[in-house]
């Protein structure tokens, strides 16, 4: 496998970046995650915009344009043969010294991995995931904004553990007010009575390039979407419930802190917006 690494391929063993990078000494950088189908990154406009607007707001220049971006990713497919699969796009801030002061930090750093990325085994799709609700809360909006996908994923992190502590691969978050956010790398949705409902972005939740796909699907089926406050209690008492990310797509949950969601097994909607999200990934 080769990484893309500023402007040269680089092999697995031998893709590194300095130690007095603020990418790694801080966590001071931007990433996406995209996925790759039949040879084509799914929405990576979306995907290429998100990430300009990550690190406009961390103020990172990245050295190169969206449309030269856009051809380092796909050759960086080419190059590794990877025709479905998993792309991690990273900018850092650049090698600086061990102190804060980003002004000192020089020529941000681009790296580009390719992989065959499977998030959860088939079996959690066909019978379903159980969820576990983390003490860990989301960070603060008034802290950094949802919206810049940072390098700094500790909290999400923490929240993550505690999930595999309870015996759930996936954990879900609360932010600072209680309500329901997200889970630690994945936007929520439930049905109730028919009606889609999802945190809205100021519930402190990235706004997710899948959670839009899956929106714009709902319209098409004429189910209706609404972007509200969630509870537990909602979650609880809802018909069915599922994660939309890039790497995990549309999974369904069955269970949240031991309770049972709907019927206990993946909902009808469900499995109808996944089988059209399939056919969406197709085109």
């Amino acid at each position: 496998m080769k990484v893309y690494i500023t402007g040269r391929f680089y092999e697995k063993e031998d893709a590194t970046i300095s130690v007095f990078d603020h990418g790694f000494l801080f966590g001071d950088g931007v990433f996406e995650g995209m996925r790759s189908y039949n040879g084509n990154v799914f929405r990576m406009k979306e995907h290429i915009d998100r990430l300009w607007n990550s690190a406009k707001g961390l103020m990172i220049e990245i050295p190169l344009s969206k449309d030269e971006m856009i051809a380092a990713v796909n050759e960086t497919l080419r190059i590794n043969e990877i025709s479905d699969g998993y792309i991690r796009l990273i900018v850092t801030r650049g090698i600086g010294t061990l102190g804060l002061d980003a002004h000192l930090c020089k020529n941000p750093q681009i790296v580009i991995i390719t992989d065959h990325l499977k998030l959860y085994p088939a079996e959690f799709y066909e019978k379903g995931l159980e969820l576990v609700t983390a003490a860990t809360i989301r960070t603060n909006p008034a802290a950094l904004s949802p919206q810049i996908k940072s390098l700094n994923y500790l909290n999400n992190i923490m929240a993550k553990i505690e999930g595999h502590l309870a015996g759930c691969v996936e954990a879900l978050m609360l932010n600072d007010k209680g309500e329901v956010a997200e889970a630690t790398g994945d936007n929520i949705f439930i049905v109730t009575r028919e009606m889609l409902w999802t945190p809205p972005t100021d519930a402190g939740i990235l706004e997710g390039i899948t959670r839009q796909v899956v929106i714009d699907i709902a319209g098409e089926f004429g189910v209706p979407v609404k972007q509200s406050p969630m509870t537990r209690q909602d979650i609880f008492s809802a018909d069915e419930c599922f994660l939309t990310g890039s790497a995990a797509e549309l999974i369904p949950i069955i269970k949240l802190d031991g309770r049972v969601i709907g019927n206990g097994k993946p909902g009808r909607l469900t499995l109808q917006l996944l089988e059209r999200f399939h056919a969406e990934t197709r085109k």
